[in-house]
This record gives structure tokens, C-alpha cells and sequence, in this order.
């Protein structure tokens, strides 16, 4: 009696990792027959952005940011570069005027974090009239291709309203956990969204390198929560907007060197992911029976996704299980989640050119997985943490 509940409830769960599973293999076959090259337009570039940086405390990383944008291939005359330094006790104001940008200084101890400072910032550039057709949002620890405003400008001359960069890791190979960071982003910020493209659905916003037309951001309203571009997402697409994938447009952003560093991070985007499918979920699915929408249906399957850590963890258990068991059928079905797995990490890392170190970082592969679960079993404890906190990264 005791074996037979034992094998039912294993069989349940892979039945609900397999449901995970044949998702992300669906996705890994359609991201094969995505462009990865935006089409050049035909006329010089008309549009102009407005880059926003948020930044809290950023002095260190700033500066090599606006350097990197000050030599991007775009006339210089339709672009400009507007930072916010929100809540910060260091020279971050004093140095982004001198990289060239305009210095936006805010105080406020009680509305506090990203989101705040992004709203208020528009505010200002909207009562100051200054013209623009798109907005940038990046990080300030990030770095842009150079070719990133071109691409961008070709996608709007397209028609796209609202778009993602490829939100890639900068240097992935300076330690074994930014190349396992670098594997994960492979697969969440390039394949997936790939995928997306050709089967009709949005690709999401990732927090950095995104790009929208003026009137968008003008229509909705930017969000405070702790993962304020899945809110934002959520807005967007039920209000009938989509994002689409500029995957030749890049964007490297800084991480933390070590699972220690990166552990405030990691805990504040799973619990706000928690809580954007708790908010979002029901209403995606009902919307998307509605409007018989794939697109609907698709991006609340991705709030439901666990993360990779979660699925590769519970396949292991079941195989292991079914062994102990001694049912073969069990062996072979838990056996073949693992494997798809390995086919849609590997999958990304091909797509995405990954080089031969992060590949590498994949002998470190159970470490990361063993403290993802940590992490994410603390997360589901304590659910509290709120507000701006900056990660540490390398030699900050």
C-alpha cells in the first residue's frame, strides 16, 4: 500500500514536470526558426530616444556606461541621456554630468526604489517638453552594443511600439556562477523570447535595455513593485500591447561574482515573482479563454514556470525514487525529463554563442541548483523585503 502511494505521487509529479518540460522543448524547436538579425533600414535614422537610468549609489559603474554611450553609431543629435540619482550618498549626480548626461537628483525615505524614481524622472522630461519619440530604460551597470539605437530605430520604423534588447551577462566568464548566471539568462532572455517571436507571443520586459515608443509610457503608468517590469508587462498586455525581441540589440550588464553577492537579488526577484502570479495569473488565464488568445495563455504559462533549479531537482528526486522503487517505466519517463532539459539549456547556449568557459561553468551545475532551492525555500518563508536595495557586485 505504502509503495503504491509512493509510486502515484511520483508519477504526479512528473506529470506536472513534464507538462513544464514539453513547454520548454516546444519553445526550444521554434526559437531554431527565429531571425536573429534585424533588417537595416533603408533611409538614415529619424527617431529620437531618450536614455533613463535609474541609479542608486552607482559611481563606480556609471561612468563606464556613459562612455560606452557617448560612442554608440547614432547621430549624437537624436539622442540624449537623463540619470536620476535617487536617495544617494555618493558623487553619482556629480559624475553623470560630467560623462555628458542631464542630472536628475532625488530624496525621497519613504517612496523608495526603482520604479518611484523611474516615474518621477518622466515627470520631469514630460513638464520639460523635450522631444523624443522612444525611451530607453537602462541599468547603470550596464554596457549597449553599438549598434543598439540603429536596430532600435529600424524596429520602430517597423512598426514595433515596445522592445526588449538581449539583456546578455558582462563577462561571464570572470568566475563559475556569473557563467552559470550567463546559462540561465541564455535560455530566459534569448531563447524563450526567440521562440515567442515566431509563435505570436510577447517576449516580456527583463528591467534593462528595454525600449518604448513615447506614447506608451505615457499611457501606462510605471509600476514600484519589487519586479516592477513583470507588472508593467502585465499592463501592457492586457491592455492589447505586445513586446517583440530585438536579439542583435545587446545589452551586458554586471553581476555578482559570487552566490553570495547575487543572494539579495535572487531573493527579490522570486518573491516578486511569487506575487505577480498570485495578482496576474487567474486574470491572465480568463482573459486569454476570453479572447482565445495564445498570447494571453502563453505569458501566464511563463509566471507558472518554476524556476529551472525547482524542475531539475524534482526530476532528479523522481528518478531516484522510481529507481528505489524498481519501476522501469518511472526510470525511463524521469530519465527523459532530465534529458530535455539538458537539450533546452544546451539549445540556449548554441543560439546564444555562448563561449567555451560558460559551457565549462556547467561542471558547477549542482551547487547552483542546491542553492537556488535554498534561496527559494527562504523566499517562500520570509516574503518582506521591499523597497531599493543594491546588489553587490564585483569590488563594490
Amino acid at each position: 500500500m505504502l509503495a503504491s502511494v509512493a509510486q502515484l505521487a511520483t508519477w504526479l509529479i512528473i506529470g506536472g514536470v513534464g507538462f513544464v518540460v514539453a513547454y520548454l522543448l516546444l519553445l526550444t524547436v521554434a526559437a531554431w526558426f527565429a531571425p536573429r538579425r534585424t533588417a537595416p533600414r533603408a533611409t538614415a535614422p529619424t527617431h529620437r530616444f531618450l536614455f533613463l537610468i535609474p541609479a542608486h549609489n552607482e559611481e563606480r559603474l556609471l561612468p563606464s556606461l556613459l562612455e560606452n554611450l557617448r560612442r554608440i553609431d547614432y547621430p549624437s543629435e537624436l539622442y540624449a541621456v537623463h540619470v536620476v540619482a535617487d536617495n544617494c550618498s555618493d558623487r553619482t549626480a556629480e559624475l553623470a554630468r560630467q560623462g555628458g548626461a542631464i542630472a536628475h537628483e532625488r530624496f525621497n525615505i519613504e517612496l523608495i526604489g526603482k520604479g518611484y524614481a523611474l516615474e518621477w524622472l518622466l515627470q520631469r522630461i514630460w513638464e520639460s517638453n523635450e522631444p523624443h519619440d522612444a525611451i530607453v530604460i537602462l541599468d547603470a551597470d550596464t554596457i549597449v552594443s553599438p549598434n543598439f539605437l540603429t536596430v532600435m530605430d529600424a524596429r520602430l520604423a517597423q512598426g514595433e511600439r515596445v522592445i526588449q534588447a538581449y539583456y546578455a551577462v558582462r563577462d561571464p566568464e570572470q568566475s563559475w556562477s556569473a557563467g552559470l548566471r550567463a546559462v540561465a539568462l541564455m535560455a530566459v532572455h534569448y531563447l524563450r523570447p526567440q521562440a515567442r517571436m515566431v509563435l505570436g507571443g510577447s517576449v516580456g520586459l527583463k528591467g534593462n535595455g528595454m525600449v518604448f515608443a513615447a506614447d506608451i509610457v505615457r499611457n501606462y503608468r510605471w509600476p514600484a513593485s519589487l519586479t516592477e517590469d513583470i507588472e508593467y508587462h502585465m499592463a501592457l498586455i492586457m491592455g492589447g500591447e505586445r513586446v517583440t525581441l530585438a536579439p542583435d540589440a545587446l545589452v551586458w550588464a554586471e553581476m555578482p561574482g559570487t552566490l553570495r553577492a547575487a543572494q539579495s537579488q535572487n531573493a527579490r526577484w522570486e518573491q516578486g515573482r511569487l506575487e505577480m502570479v498570485r495578482r496576474y495569473v487567474p486574470r491572465l488565464l480568463a482573459a486569454a479563454a476570453k479572447r482565445r488568445s495564445f498570447l494571453l495563455f502563453d505569458a501566464a504559462v511563463e509566471q507558472l514556470i518554476p524556476p529551472l533549479s525547482v524542475v531539475a531537482i524534482s526530476s532528479v528526486g523522481t528518478f531516484i525514487a522510481m529507481i528505489i522503487l524498481q519501476n522501469l517505466p518511472g526510470v525511463i519517463a524521469a530519465a527523459a525529463l532530465i534529458a530535455g532539459q539538458g537539450a533546452y539549456i544546451l539549445a540556449g547556449l548554441v543560439l546564444a554563442r555562448a563561449p567555451r568557459k560558460v559551457y565549462q561553468a556547467l561542471l558547477y551545475a549542482p551547487a547552483f541548483i542546491a542553492w537556488k532551492i535554498w534561496l527559494y525555500v527562504r523566499v517562500l518563508i520570509n516574503r518582506q523585503q521591499k523597497g531599493w536595495v543594491r546588489t553587490a557586485r564585483n569590488s563594490s
